[in-house]
């Protein structure tokens, strides 16, 4: 009886993991510009990024690195990413 009490409860935090809301970011590129140039930035401006176009975009997760991948087109609105590449560093870190 004790082992499948056990059993249960470790069950249930395991599902109770499984709902908690992660902070997920998708990076197209950066830019670094003086103050001046961004409070002058208006409606149609441009910035330019470090990435050209084809080039991976960065999945973050909780603000770290976790994989990289290619933007795709989901519907007649919206965009998505497949996944192409899983950071080996972040992986490794959780497993120990």
């Amino acid at each position: 009886m004790v082992g499948a009490q056990a059993a249960e409860d470790g069950g249930h935090n395991i599902n109770a993991m499984l709902n908690v809301g992660l902070n997920v970011q998708i990076v197209l590129g950066h830019a670094r510009m003086p103050i001046s140039q961004l409070l002058s930035l208006s409606r149609g401006s441009v910035i330019e990024l470090d990435k050209k176009i084809g080039q991976p975009v960065d999945v973050m997760i909780n603000d770290r690195l976790v994989a990289r991948g290619d933007l795709v087109k989901v519907g007649e609105n919206r965009i998505g990413v497949t996944l192409t590449e899983i950071v080996k560093d972040y992986v490794s870190n959780r497993a120990g």
